[in-house]
C-alpha cells in the first residue's frame, strides 16, 4: 500500500499570524522536507513571497492566488495538489495556508476525492486566533457586541464573518492563539472561553508567541479529519442544506493594492493608515515599503490600528523598489479609499 502524504490546513481569520507560524516552521522543520501550498484573498502575493523567503527551494511554494481556495477548489486546489503529487517522493509533508476568509470544510471534502484520497490524509486542521483581536472586539468578538444587537433589531443576528470565525474553529484539531502576551490575564481567559465554545471535544488550544511552535506539536497530529466531517459543524452547510438563499462567505469584501508613489517613513504611512481606517471598515493592510536610501526592502503589516514593520531581505537588482501595500476590508470603494489616503498623507507630509 502506498503511503500517504500528510497534509496540514492551516486556517484562521486575516492577520492573525498564519504566515508567521509557517515561517518559522520552515526554519525549524527538524529535516522534514515541506511543500507550502499558500492561498490569498487579493492580486498581490504578500504572503507567498515571505514564505519564498524562507525556502532554499522556492518550486516547493505553490501560490493560489485567486480568492478563497476553499471558492476555488475544483479549478485551483485540485491541479495544484496534483502537481505536488508528481514529485511526491521529495515531499514529507504539505502545508497548506488558506486566505484569511476561506472555510476549511470544503477542503476537507476535496481530500476525499478518487484522485487525492489513496495518496494523501489531512494530519490536521490548526485554527490560528488572534488573542488581542478577540480580546478588544475588533473584529469578530460576539460577546462584545451582542447587547449591541439585542438593543437593536435592525442589526443581523450574527455576521458573515463570525459565522467564518466559528467554521474555523469548529473544523480545528489543534488551536493555536498568538499574541497573547499582548493581553491581560482576564482577557485572556475571555478569549479561551469563546474559542471553546466553538470546538470539538478535545481539541486542544495551546499559545505562541511570534510563531513560535514545536515542528513536533503542529505535525503528526494524525487526525484523518477527511474521515470525520460528520463531527465538524460548518454555518455554510447548514444554510443550503436548509435552502437558504446562496451567498457568498466573502461576499462584498474588497481586496485591492494601493501604490504609494509619494516617498513617506513608516511611521508616516502607519499614522495615514491609522486615520484611514477610523473612515472605512478595514481588517487588514500588508505590503512592502521602499524606504528611499535603504538597500533593505521593508514588509509593513496591520490588523485593525495594530501595525509593525521590519526589513526582511535585500531589493533585488531587478526588482522595482516601490511601495504597495495590500488593503481588505468590507464593501469598499477603491476609488474613493484611494482618494482619501493620499489626502490624508499629503497633510501628515505637509
Amino acid at each position: 500500500m502506498t503511503k500517504k502524504i500528510p497534509v496540514t490546513i492551516i486556517t484562521g481569520f486575516l492577520g492573525s499570524g498564519k504566515t508567521t507560524l509557517i515561517r518559522h516552521l520552515i526554519q525549524n522543520n527538524n529535516g522534514r522536507r515541506l511543500a507550502i501550498i499558500v492561498n490569498e484573498f487579493g492580486e498581490m502575493g504578500i504572503d507567498g513571497e515571505l514564505i519564498k523567503t524562507c525556502c532554499e527551494n522556492e518550486e516547493d511554494v505553490v501560490e493560489l492566488s485567486n480568492g478563497c481556495v476553499c471558492c476555488t477548489v475544483q479549478d485551483e486546489f485540485l491541479p495544484a495538489m496534483l502537481q505536488l503529487m508528481e514529485r511526491k517522493d521529495s515531499i514529507d509533508h504539505i502545508i497548506i495556508e488558506t486566505s484569511g476568509l476561506a472555510l476549511p470544510k470544503p477542503l476537507l471534502h476535496a481530500f476525499n476525492w478518487p484522485d487525492l484520497k489513496p495518496q494523501i490524509t489531512v494530519d490536521a486542521v490548526i485554527t490560528v486566533v488572534d488573542a488581542v483581536g478577540q480580546a478588544t472586539g475588533e473584529i469578530c468578538n460576539r460577546e462584545l457586541v451582542q447587547s449591541q444587537r439585542l438593543a437593536d433589531d435592525s442589526l443581523d443576528h450574527e455576521t458573515p464573518i463570525e459565522e467564518l470565525f466559528e467554521d474555523q474553529l469548529s473544523c480545528a484539531d489543534l488551536v493555536i492563539v498568538t499574541k497573547a502576551d499582548l493581553v491581560d490575564e482576564a482577557s485572556f481567559k475571555q478569549v479561551k472561553s469563546i474559542i471553546s465554545k466553538e470546538l470539538r471535544t478535545g481539541v486542544k488550544v495551546i499559545t505562541a508567541n511570534k510563531g513560535v511552535v514545536e515542528a513536533d506539536v503542529l505535525l503528526g497530529v494524525g487526525a484523518a479529519a477527511e474521515n470525520d466531517l460528520d463531527s465538524r459543524h460548518s454555518h455554510h452547510e447548514e444554510d443550503h442544506a436548509a435552502g437558504g438563499e446562496h451567498h457568498h462567505h466573502d461576499e462584498d469584501m474588497i481586496s485591492f493594492t494601493l501604490n504609494v508613489h509619494t516617498p513617506a517613513t513608516p511611521e508616516q504611512l502607519i499614522a495615514a493608515l491609522t486615520a484611514l481606517i477610523e473612515r472605512y471598515e478595514i481588517y487588514r493592510v500588508k505590503g512592502f515599503v521602499n524606504i528611499v536610501g535603504k538597500p533593505m526592502r521593508m514588509v509593513l503589516q496591520g490588523v485593525s490600528k495594530r501595525f509593525d514593520h521590519y526589513f526582511d531581505r535585500p531589493w533585488k537588482t531587478a526588482e522595482e523598489r516601490k511601495t504597495a501595500l495590500v488593503i481588505i476590508g468590507h464593501d469598499l470603494d477603491i476609488e474613493a479609499v484611494e482618494t482619501a489616503f493620499q489626502e490624508i498623507l499629503a497633510s501628515i507630509l505637509n
